[in-house]
């Protein structure tokens, strides 16, 4: 079964409500869908999110990384050869990590329909049901409590509280909402790189004294910073999480041998597909060092692939695959079955969508 051709495409989707970050609002998702098609009929399907002050990417640099550099480096290739497709992607491009990460997911699709079996068996198959925690926008404090409350209502125990943008009140927000939401729900806290090293290990200290029960703080710092990371982890209690510090398997080793996270947060979009994902989760695993699986803006045709990867691996023990709950409207039909905090996957082939409906669209 070889690759016939790659074709790119958009796929849209409006947000319930704004998603705010220190780094960025957005009101819609647009993002780029890949098909690749072989030569027996069957249809791959991936996406690649533009997230320019994380990855560097545009939507148009996306589509022309994949149309020029990526398809013709890998057409006429057997899908069989999935090891060797990624390496062709990740050799073709210096980074460029959501337009790889869009055609691998096609691939990883391809691989497993090609075998009739969902992909998250043929990855390790460890689970069949993850809970994904939502994200909490940061706006104003009675705002964020509202949202807060709501999500529980909505059926979430796990908030991602985003905080950074003003670090004077951001241990406000975060005690409003615990006390809002009471001590069963879990909260995560996600800095977006808002904060300088004093600024987070005096904020990081003030939630712990006051008894916030913070069950991590995500990449306080610049990306960067990796000594300001390890000042972070080496002077809190709290749990550090890197993301944006950890885009490649020797970005993970580096921030394990520094210690300077206690958690790494893998995303297709950093990583470039989920061949490096494993890699990193490997790296992590072997070091004692336990993931969470994150996503970034993503429809539901990304998100399902990451989906697979966390159902496949015992070491990604916490799931941010909340992309398809902020949607208000669902552009693809198939995969893995979101309701509220639970993913529940399948037994379809592949990563499991209806790509014959999306195309008829």
């Amino acid at each position: 079964m070889k690759i016939s051709k790659v074709e790119v495409g958009f796929v849209e989707a409006p947000l319930i409500t704004p998603f705010k970050t220190a780094l960025r609002t957005v009101h819609s998702i647009r993002n780029i869908a890949v098909l690749i098609y072989t030569d027996n009929g069957l249809i791959g399907i991936g996406e690649a999110a533009p997230t320019h002050v994380i990855t560097g990417e545009t939507l148009s640099s996306i589509r022309y990384a994949i149309e020029e550099v990526i398809a013709p480096s890998i057409t006429g290739i057997e899908i069989d050869e999935i090891a060797l497709l990624c390496q062709k992607i990740d050799a073709c491009l210096y980074q460029n990590t959501s337009a790889k990460a869009a055609v691998e997911i096609a691939l990883y699709d391809l691989w497993a329909k090609q075998y009739n079996a969902p992909l998250f068996k043929l990855l390790g198959g460890y689970k069949k049901n993850i809970t994904t925690d939502i994200t909490i926008s940061v706006n104003e404090t009675d705002e964020m409590v509202r949202d807060s409350i709501a999500a529980v209502k909505r059926g979430f125990s796990i908030l991602k509280v985003k905080v950074g943008k003003n670090p004077v009140e951001d241990v406000e927000r975060v005690m409003a909402i615990r006390k809002a939401v009471g001590p069963d729900i879990t909260l995560r806290v996600d800095a977006n790189q808002g904060w300088t090293a004093k600024e987070a290990v005096k904020i990081i200290g003030q939630l712990e004294d006051k008894g916030a029960d913070i069950e991590l703080v995500e990449q306080p710092v610049h990306y960067s910073d990796i000594k300001g990371m390890q000042y972070i982890t080496n002077n809190t209690y709290t749990n550090i999480l890197a993301d944006e510090s950890v885009f490649s398997p020797k970005q993970a080793i580096e921030v394990i041998e520094k210690r300077a996270a206690d958690l790494i947060n893998i995303k297709l979009m950093k990583t470039g597909g989920i061949s490096k994902a494993q890699q990193i989760n490997h790296i992590a695993e072997a070091n004692g060092i336990a993931c969470m699986i994150g996503c970034m803006l993503e429809t539901k045709i990304s998100v399902s692939a990451a989906a697979h990867f966390a159902a496949a691996s015992k070491n990604v023990t916490m799931v941010d695959l909340d992309g398809p709950s902020l949607c208000s409207e669902d552009p693809i039909e198939g995969g893995p079955i979101f309701e509220g905090e639970n993913i529940q996957m399948t037994d379809a082939p592949g990563i499991g969508l209806l790509i014959e409906a999306y195309l008829a669209k």
